[in-house]
């Protein structure tokens, strides 16, 4: 037997309904109120524990989040346009791997968008 990918993510939020929605109107992660699950494209997934005094995501946060997009400049477009503080930087970009950003929740949540090399 194997584990054949990961089967849902969970984390606490002060206002889960607020949240949810937020990730799917500006990311489309997720599914509407009163569904459960969200179909999603197969593809990589990093499985990666970081060492307890990591730098690569803030210090008060125990995870961070990252989605795999298709789009990074058209997501970064949309996401702006709704206000969203979006933070790219060149030294996160590698021609093996793909293009990055970063973007917070409502709540803080730092979220890695990975556009990865197609």
């Amino acid at each position: 037997m194997a584990v054949t990918g990961i089967g849902g993510l969970f984390f606490r939020a002060r206002d889960p309904k607020a949240l949810g929605a937020w990730y799917l109107e500006h990311l489309g992660v997720g599914a509407p109120e009163g569904q459960f699950v969200w179909d999603q494209q197969a593809g990589p997934t990093v499985f990666a524990p970081f060492k307890a005094d990591t730098d690569y995501f803030p210090a008060e946060k125990q995870f961070m989040i990252n989605l795999r997009v298709d789009d990074l400049d058209g997501l970064l477009t949309s996401l702006r346009a709704a206000g969203v503080e979006v933070i790219t930087k060149a030294e996160w970009d590698s021609p093996e791997v793909g293009r990055f950003a970063r973007i917070q929740d409502p709540e803080g949540n730092q979220i890695e968008l990975w556009e990865p090399v197609k």
